[in-house]
């Protein structure tokens, strides 16, 4: 895997008083906006990250089967649409693979086991969609 293919391109937005700093993220699968939770200063570069989100996983309210099998990060109003494959846990949890990154979620509904290492699309509101940078 190249690593130079893991770092995404940040660029801090306009920010309201009192909320939390987001950032719009270019990735090599697409943009959104997120929330920041690294240094303001450095809000605007690349970097290596790690993703989170508030919202759990509901099958067939927020996540259902990919219309296409490759990874995509978009936004979509106050919507952040992710696509890639789904991967279960054994501890009830699971993660989506979206290009290089793994996102992790709680499941609040069951999902078909047939669905395990299925294509999938997770749409969740911005505001639960967070960066956390790597000091590397």
């Amino acid at each position: 895997m190249d690593d130079e293919t893991m770092f995404v391109r940040t660029e801090s937005l306009p920010q309201p008083p009192r909320q939390h700093m987001t950032v719009r993220v270019h990735t090599s699968i697409g943009t959104a906006v997120v929330r920041w939770h690294g240094d303001p200063g450095e809000a605007d570069g690349r970097h290596l990250i790690e993703w989170t989100v508030d919202e759990d996983i509901h099958w067939g309210r927020n996540t259902r089967p990919a219309t296409a099998a490759e990874p995509e990060l978009r936004q979509e109003g106050d919507q952040v649409i992710m696509s890639g494959r789904l991967h279960l846990t054994d501890d009830g949890a699971g993660y989506l693979r979206m290009g290089h990154w793994p996102v992790l979620f709680d499941l609040a509904s069951p999902i078909p086991n047939s669905m395990d290492e299925s294509w999938v699309q997770v749409s969740v509101g911005s505001a639960s969609v967070a960066l956390y940078p790597y000091k590397t």
